[in-house]
C-alpha cells in the first residue's frame, strides 16, 4: 500500500511542491539514503541533499539519518518540499551491440543470477564528469524485454583491472551487497609495489578520510579530480575518519626495488589499498595518485633502488580473486588473469603464480 505521496522514478520527482512521503520498495534494499534520493529526485543538487538530510529535514521512519544510511524494505522516507525545476525529457538510451559484445568478452563466469567480469585497466566501472564510457552504462545492452538491467554490486578504481561482480537483478544486488557489508566476501589483490616492505606478512591499521578539497568545486576546477580525490591518513575522531584495515604478504621479491604482494582488504574504503601501500613507504607501482616522489627523493635517484626502465606507468594493482557465499546456495570463486602490462612486469622479473598464496594464511583479522 502506498503512503501519501509515494510515487515511482518520475513520478516521484514531480510532486515536489509539498512535503511527500515514499516507501521503500524491495528493490531498494540496501540502498544508501542518498543515493536513493538521486535515484527518486534525478534533479536534485548534491549540495542541496545534503542540507536537507543534514538538517534532519529528510526523515526515515521518522528519525533523523545520514546520507550513509541503508534502507530497509517498508521504511518510510519523508521528504521536504524540493521546489526543483522541471527536469527535461530523459534522453533515449540506446543499447549498442558492441556493448554487449564487449560484456560477453569480459566474462569469467556466469549462472541465472550473477555475471563475474575481468574489468580491463582504464575502463571506468561508473560514469562521471567526462566519462562517457563505462561498465554501468555498457550493461544497459543485456536488458530484458522488462527493461530490466544487470546491476554493479561494488566498484573498482578505473585503473584497477580484475574481477567484478554484477547482479542480474535489483534483489539479488541487495542480497550480495549485504554480503560486502558483513565482510563474508573475501578479496584479494595483486600488486607490484617500490621497495620490499618489513615484515613480510603484516597488517595495514589506520584511519583514512577524504583529502583536503573533496567536494570543494572550486577545488575540482583548480587542483583536478585526481587531488581531489586523494585519501589521507587520519586520526580517530577526525571529520570523515573511517577505520581500514588491510592484511598483506610478500610472495616474492627483488630487493631492494621491488615486492610482488598479495594483498587482502578486510574494509572497503575509498582507494584503500593504494593509500595503505604509500601510508607503509612502499606505493604500488604506476600509481599516479600515491605514488609521487619529490625530485630530491632517494629512492628516485638511487639506480639500485629506482624502479627499472621498461616497466610500462601503468597501476600494477589487480583485483585477482573473489570468494563469496552464493545467496541460492554453494560459493563463488573466480580468479582473473593479470592485466598486459602487469603480465609484461612479471616476466621481467621471473614472476610465477604461486601453487599457494601466502595471504591465505594471514587471519582473518
Amino acid at each position: 500500500m502506498r503512503e501519501k505521496g509515494e510515487a515511482d522514478g518520475g513520478a516521484a520527482a514531480a510532486a515536489t511542491d509539498k512535503v511527500g512521503v515514499y516507501g521503500v520498495g524491495e528493490d531498494e534494499a540496501g540502498m544508501r539514503l542518498d543515493r536513493w534520493l538521486r535515484r527518486r529526485f534525478p534533479s536534485l543538487p548534491q549540495r542541496h541533499l545534503n542540507k536537507i538530510v543534514r538538517k534532519g529535514e529528510v526523515r526515515v521512519s521518522g528519525k533523523r539519518a545520514e546520507v550513509s544510511t541503508r534502507l530497509e524494505p517498508g521504511e518510510t522516507i519523508r521528504v521536504p518540499p524540493l521546489k526543483l525545476a522541471p527536469a527535461p525529457a530523459p534522453a533515449v538510451r540506446r543499447a549498442a551491440p558492441e556493448d554487449a559484445e564487449a560484456i560477453r568478452a569480459m566474462t569469467l563466469y556466469e549462472d541465472r543470477d550473477v555475471i563475474v567480469l575481468n574489468k580491463p585497466y582504464g575502463l571506468a566501472v561508473q560514469g562521471g564528469s567526462g566519462t562517457r564510457r563505462h561498465i554501468d552504462g555498457m550493461l544497459e545492452a543485456l536488458a530484458d524485454k522488462n527493461g530490466e538491467r544487470p546491476v554493479l554490486v561494488h566498484r573498482l578504481d578505473r585503473d584497477t583491472s580484475g574481477v567484478l561482480l554484477v547482479a542480474k537483478s535489483r534483489r539479488m544486488a541487495a542480497e550480495l551487497g549485504a554480503t560486502f557489508r558483513s565482510r563474508g566476501a573475501k578479496k584479494i589483490y595483486w600488486a607490484m609495489v617500490e621497495g620490499v616492505p618489513k615484515p613480510a606478512q603484516g597488517r595495514i591499521s589506520m584511519f583514512l578520510a577524504k583529502g583536503e578539497g573533496m567536494g570543494d568545486e572550486r577545488g575540482a576546477r583548480g587542483q583536478g579530480r585526481a587531488d581531489i580525490e586523494r585519501m589521507r591518513v587520519a586520526k580517530h575522531g577526525d571529520p570523515d575518519a573511517q577505520h581500514s584495515l588491510t592484511l598483506y604478504a610478500v610472495v616474492d621479491k627483488v630487493p631492494p626495488r621491488l615486492a610482488w604482494l598479495s594483498m587482502r582488504p578486510i574494509t572497503g574504503r575509498t582507494h584503500q589499498l593504494r593509500a595503505h601501500a604509500e601510508a607503509i613507504g612502499h606505493p604500488i607501482v604506476g600509481d599516479p595518485k600515491y605514488n609521487r616522489k619529490a625530485a630530491n627523493d632517494p629512492a628516485r635517484n638511487d639506480p639500485l633502488r629506482a624502479v627499472p626502465p621498461g616497466i610500462e606507468p601503468k597501476l600494477h594493482l589487480v583485483a585477482r580473486r573473489l570468494i563469496l557465499p552464493h545467496p541460492r546456495g554453494g560459493v563463488i570463486d573466480v580468479t582473473a588473469p593479470l592485466p598486459e602490462h602487469m603480465r609484461h612486469s612479471f616476466d621481467m622479473f621471473g614472476f610465477e603464480p604461486p601453487t599457494h598464496d601466502p595471504i591465505e594464511d594471514a587471519p582473518d583479522e
